[in-house]
């Protein structure tokens, strides 16, 4: 079976099991380029934690994008990673991230840290993640330009894309450079 079929099911199976994750979302595209169509990137920074280099992240937006409404916008944020990371550790920041944001319920967090234990692979030096907000439907997610499924989770997309977007982010000069127009490489927050 087809790798992006497998997660499909997968992904279908966890939505029926857990609570909260639910499989009436939007069909996604099959590739990011369907995924971002009138997308232009915006702008991008550089994610440094204790000295390492991290990741490039890049923002796409519609014209009009309005950052302080980014929960009702269709967007894409685009993570090229720049050293190799377990995708099990990649849930699991992300969900400390969005306790940091507000408050999860525990089973919440559980089905959270399921639903992107799921999608995300272990990552190597230049593997690029996209993560595409809908708005009232969930998230898609792409691996290198290609599907890997969704969660279909309105409150999960807000929250999870509000690790970078959101006023109360753990990196507030990272959103800075994302939320500015493209002019030179990735800045360094």
């Amino acid at each position: 079976m087809h790798r992006t079929h497998l997660l499909a099911l997968l992904l279908t199976c966890a939505a029926a099991v857990l609570p909260g994750v639910s499989a009436q979302a939007s069909t996604p595209e099959p590739t990011l380029g369907a995924a971002l169509q009138g997308q232009q990137p915006l702008g991008t920074a550089r994610l440094r934690y204790w000295g390492f280099d991290v990741y490039d992240a890049r923002l796409f937006v519609a014209p009009g994008f309005d950052a302080q409404r980014y929960e009702d916008q269709r967007f894409g944020l685009e993570l090229s990673y720049l050293r190799e990371l377990k995708g099990a550790d990649i849930a699991e920041r992300s969900i400390d991230e969005m306790r940091d944001l507000a408050p999860i319920e525990p089973a919440q967090a559980r089905r959270w840290r399921a639903a992107m234990g799921a999608l995300f692979p272990d990552v190597q030096r230049g593997d690029r993640i996209t993560g595409v907000h809908v708005p009232g439907s969930g998230a898609h997610f792409y691996l290198n330009g290609r599907l890997l499924g969704e969660v279909a989770d309105a409150a999960f997309s807000r929250q999870f894309f509000g690790i970078w977007l959101s006023p109360k982010t753990s990196q507030p000069r990272l959103r800075e450079a994302m939320l500015q127009a493209p002019g030179g490489p990735p800045r360094t927050p």
